[in-house]
């Protein structure tokens, strides 16, 4: 039997206890999880490519079955490339529904070989984004169980904590 590959796309900008939950869920689904940074993101971010790619690496640690990477161009093409047939996709609120499904339909109209699985997240990160994290930290805000610690220590250092 082929294994089972997925794709979980996104900015990562940084990687929270959110992004890992779906990661981990993943992983009992699919035999590997790639977690995909976007390259070409039209989000203004905080950590470059690199520096999310490594943060994204410690958290996972040694896990062989999840693998990052980094990607441009369109979603569908990378995925085909990987030998993978899943995109993953959190979902927090009726809110970001709309706009992955729009993604999922336009996705679903390139190529009817790659499907998407839509992930409710878990109830303590229904509200949690990498956008409401980089504000809070960067007001100084209390970060804890949000993100791992390495994270917290990486935002420290963008907004020239200790």
């Amino acid at each position: 039997m082929p294994l089972k590959k997925a794709v979980y796309p996104g900015s990562f900008d940084p990687i929270t206890y959110g992004h890992i939950d779906i990661i981990e869920r993943g992983l009992k689904v699919f035999d590997t999880v790639i977690v995909a940074v976007a390259r070409n993101s039209e989000k203004n971010a905080l950590f470059n490519v690199e520096e999310r790619i490594a943060l994204i690496r410690e958290v996972l640690g040694d896990n062989s079955r999840a693998k990052v990477d980094t990607f441009d161009g369109l979603l569908v093409d990378y995925v085909r490339k990987q030998g993978a047939t899943v995109i993953i996709r959190g979902l927090r609120a009726v809110s970001d529904f709309e706009y992955e499904f729009q993604l999922a339909q336009m996705n679903r109209s390139i190529t009817q070989e790659v499907e998407t699985l839509f992930m409710m997240t878990s109830v303590p990160y229904s509200y949690l984004s990498s956008s409401i994290v980089k504000e809070v930290s960067s007001l100084n805000g209390p970060i804890d169980g949000l993100v791992p610690p390495l994270v917290k220590k990486a935002l420290d250092a963008k907004f020239n904590r200790s």
